[in-house]
């Protein structure tokens, strides 16, 4: 997407690659919406942090991040060996994979980017298709995205208001966003209509990230307090519900992501809202057979009791945690919630809108031939 920064308007992924440092590129979005700043990580375990502690979040964006960090592991081999290699892959996928567990899609780029590897036939041979495939990884990343935003731009209407939660727009992937992509498609086709940001606590990620992409985007929008959706709702403020997702079920159509995504689903049941959740084929597992099974990541206790912001004007400032609970107090924080299939009405893939039941039954539509193991 363009960004403009100081005047100055500019396209940029969220993270990229550079092949002559073996670096990886991102933004820095614990510092959004009051800095704009792109990053490095040097060696695959600063790019395991960088996911870890949300330098980089959102399901497409650390799935493309995983599968440069496989790269990036890769190319700063030095042996001869397939078999030393071997090992020292594992390695390098086991420390990206324990990054952050709930997301699938880091696990499914690094295994797409793996299953080329072993076409080749020496250690270089490996190196070379492992960083192919996972700048192809990114780029298909951008392409279901924009097929997200052809297939769902027919369900916003003009006059339309569209409740979001979290961010699950460009910032989280590699370009375009999934719940975000219908969005700016209506948009160029000259729709008007209006966006409720949830707040998105603990982390506030619909407060500071998706509204500064829609302002970026000259989209308009309020950001409202999670807790404020169901007053919106019950005044027939709301006409339409659309989220993302960090891991959905193809065989039973349940659906992971950030914690709160459950309660509005409820509340979007209970005055009969529409609600859809966008994905791109690689947040697809077809493995688990429960969402009871998802592992729920639980985050530091320190984002409940407080928040992170700046302190200064925009030419001086300086970002500082504030403590706002009481001292003596602990926390509890899962980072995610399962959504089951009953609370979906529709799910918005690259390959166009399903009832979350039918993902088993498309499911070679939905990529399932390709899906990988691990190694």
């Amino acid at each position: 997407m363009n960004v403009t920064v100081h005047g100055r308007t500019r396209h940029f992924r969220t993270v990229t690659f550079d092949r002559a440092r073996n670096v990886v590129s991102l933004i820095e979005q614990r510092l959004l919406p009051h800095e704009f700043k792109i990053v490095t990580a040097a060696n695959f375990r600063e790019t395991a942090s960088a996911i870890r502690d949300m330098v980089v979040r959102g399901a497409g964006a650390i799935g493309a991040t995983a599968a440069y960090g496989l790269a990036q592991g890769a190319l700063a081999f030095r042996g001869g060996g397939l078999k030393t290699f071997s090992a020292h892959l594992r390695l390098v996928h086991q420390t990206l994979k324990a990054a952050r567990p709930t997301a699938v899609d880091p696990v499914n780029a690094m295994n797409q980017v793996l299953d080329v590897m072993r076409r080749g036939r020496t250690v270089q041979e490996r190196q070379f298709l492992g960083l192919a495939a996972a700048e192809e990884f990114a780029r298909e990343d951008v392409r279901h995205c924009e097929r997200i935003g052809a297939c769902g731009a027919p369900l916003i209407r003009n006059g339309m208001n569209i409740l979001t939660h979290c961010n699950a727009g460009w910032l989280a992937f590699v370009d375009v966003g999934t719940a975000t992509a219908p969005l700016y498609a209506a948009q160029a086709e000259g729709k008007k209509f209006h966006v409720f940001c949830d707040e998105t606590r603990p982390r506030s990620q619909g407060a500071t990230l998706t509204a500064w992409e829609l302002a970026q985007q000259n989209v308009s929008h309020e950001i409202i307090a999670d807790n404020a959706a169901g007053h919106l709702m019950q005044r027939g403020l709301v006409d339409l519900v659309i989220v993302g997702s960090d891991r959905t079920l193809g065989r039973t159509g349940e659906v992971a992501n950030k914690i709160g995504t459950y309660t509005k689903a409820v509340l979007a049941a209970r005055h009969k809202i529409p609600f859809y959740v966008a994905i791109p084929l690689s947040t697809i597992d077809w493995n688990l057979r429960s969402g009871m099974d998802i592992p729920i990541e639980e985050r530091d206790e320190s984002e409940v009791c407080g928040a992170w912001g700046v302190i200064g004007n925009a030419k001086s400032h300086r970002r500082a945690y504030l403590r706002v609970a009481n001292p003596s107090s602990r926390a509890r924080n899962p980072g995610f919630d399962v959504t089951p299939p009953g609370l979906i009405t529709g799910v918005i893939t690259p390959a166009g809108i399903f009832k979350p039941g039918a993902l088993w039954r498309h499911r070679h539509k939905l990529g399932f031939s390709t899906a990988l193991s691990s190694p």
